[in-house]
């Protein structure tokens, strides 16, 4: 197999899954959004987002299942930096109105002024991260 089918094939399911997701339901596939609706009590949109985090988070035991093995996978920081990175990725999803993935996969498709400006946003600033990152790697 080609080295960049899998990522391909994730990227069509994710593209699918989003425009499903807004065709059978009129709803926009951001995982802060979704997981936020969970804490509140909205009826049948409620369910559906409990469901659409349990699909998240059966997806990697079902692929190791699947597949016979888990993927390779290294950590490259602590627990206590995780949950601070954690943390302040939860900040900025409420700062900017929204995730990467509700601005650039849906927003996007859906030529949404804010979202194209979000992205641009994170792109520049995960940029601009590494590079100085890397200039201050000894």
């Amino acid at each position: 197999m080609h080295p960049y089918m899998a990522g391909l094939a994730g990227g069509a399911l994710i593209g699918l899954s989003v425009a499903g997701l807004m065709l059978l339901n009129g709803r926009i596939a951001g995982i802060s959004g979704v997981v936020a609706g969970i804490g509140r009590n909205r009826g049948e949109r409620q369910h559906a987002d409990i469901a659409f985090v349990i699909g998240l988070i059966a997806g990697p035991p079902l692929f190791a299942w699947l597949s016979g093995a888990w993927p390779a996978m290294h950590g490259v920081a602590s627990l206590p930096v995780l949950a601070g990175a954690g943390l302040l990725v939860g900040f900025g999803t409420r700062l900017g109105s929204g995730c990467t993935s509700g601005h650039g996969v849906a927003g996007l498709a859906r030529l949404s002024p804010r979202s194209l400006a979000a992205v641009f946003t994170f792109l520049a600033t995960g940029m601009l991260t590494v590079t100085a990152l890397r200039g201050l790697a000894p």
